[in-house]
């Protein structure tokens, strides 16, 4: 059995590369990612020269490099490759539209056209827009995105339900709450404050911090994503979440917490255009159809990422600097 999986490269797509080829034997794995700013090769050293992996370097909006990287066979595409951070899309939208729109429809024709019998598409609980202090997001919830990134997503899903109920083509979409572990760039806030506050520099909280977001520790996301590989049902949308909300000024606040630092650390600076308030993630139906659930606690899951982040300060400080771009060529030179 093959599966294609795009964006494998980055933050949750090499930790559903490695969990796959550890725990499911008979699965190979084509790892397929532009290795944009975000794809990092580090991220699956240890894997590199595994007998079931293979990596192709291409972009999803590349109809000839995708028909040519899926020759021999594909059995199931797991698309995670996309832009993916708000900030950056509210800079310049067009990067996401190209990847996230473009390259989704051409990754579905593509699929579609060589007879791949299971097309996963990872998105985002962005796209259903922002809450109120009660409820949560379930899967029937209308989609209303606020940011570039946001409604990008939200056109990808669209188009990928399109496939299912204009094709009849077997997709699937799931829509995850924010992410946080191992490898994770150090942009998004949770890597973000760890790594300053472990060089003692300040922390950057938008606005008053009061912004709320459910977070789900990335394994937890990768096992359900399996899940709706292995057993989710066609032309349905599963959420993912790790029902732990929290304001972003308490994740900070533990972050320093944990780390024993002082929370004179923090520094308040002017919010985001557009700053969802509030998201939160039912994912009952994922607990119910498939048997799934979230196991790390939040504060546990928090530990592990900073011990994490402590023992790998020389992976994100060659992320900070760029210097982890050149690993592409070193690893791959006699190669």
């Amino acid at each position: 059995m093959r599966w294609f999986v795009t964006g494998g490269a980055g933050f949750i797509g090499s930790n559903f590369v490695r969990l796959v080829l550890q725990e499911r034997p008979d699965v190979e794995i084509v790892n397929y990612d532009a290795l944009t700013y975000a794809g990092n090769l580090e991220n699956l050293a240890d894997v590199s020269d595994h007998p079931r992996y293979r990596f192709v370097r291409g972009r999803i909006q590349d109809e000839a490099s995708v028909r040519e990287a899926m020759a021999g066979g594909v059995d199931a595409v797991v698309n995670f490759a996309a832009e993916s951070h708000v900030d950056r899309s509210i800079v310049g939208a067009m990067p996401f539209i190209e990847t996230n729109v473009v390259g989704t429809q051409v990754m579905l024709d593509v699929a579609r056209q060589a007879g791949v019998s299971r097309f996963v598409h990872v998105s985002t609980d962005e796209v259903y827009g922002s809450l109120g202090p009660q409820g949560a997001f379930t899967e029937s919830t209308p989609l209303a995105p606020n940011s570039p990134y946001s409604a990008s997503k939200a056109a990808s899903d669209l188009l990928v339900r399109a496939a299912w109920h204009t094709h009849g083509y077997p997709t699937v979409i799931t829509r995850c709450s924010n992410n946080y572990g191992p490898y994770q760039f150090p942009e998004k806030l949770i890597p973000l404050m760890i790594s300053n506050a472990l060089d003692d520099k300040p922390l950057p909280v938008y606005g008053q911090g009061a912004n709320v977001r459910d977070w789900i520790h990335v394994e937890d996301h990768c096992r359900g994503i399996l899940a709706i590989v292995e057993r989710g049902r066609a032309g349905e949308v599963y959420n993912l979440g790790g029902r732990s909300e929290r304001a972003n000024l308490d994740v900070v606040r533990e972050i320093l917490r944990q780390l024993g630092k002082s929370e004179s650390l923090i520094r308040y600076v002017k919010d985001r255009p557009g700053h969802d308030l509030r998201y939160a993630i039912d994912c009952t139906k994922a607990e119910s159809e498939l048997g799934w659930t979230r196991t790390w606690d939040f504060t546990a899951g928090l530990a592990q990422t900073i011990r994490w982040y402590r023992d790998h300060a020389d992976w994100w400080r060659r992320v900070r600097d760029g210097s982890y771009q050149k690993f592409y060529d070193l690893w791959y030179a006699d190669r």
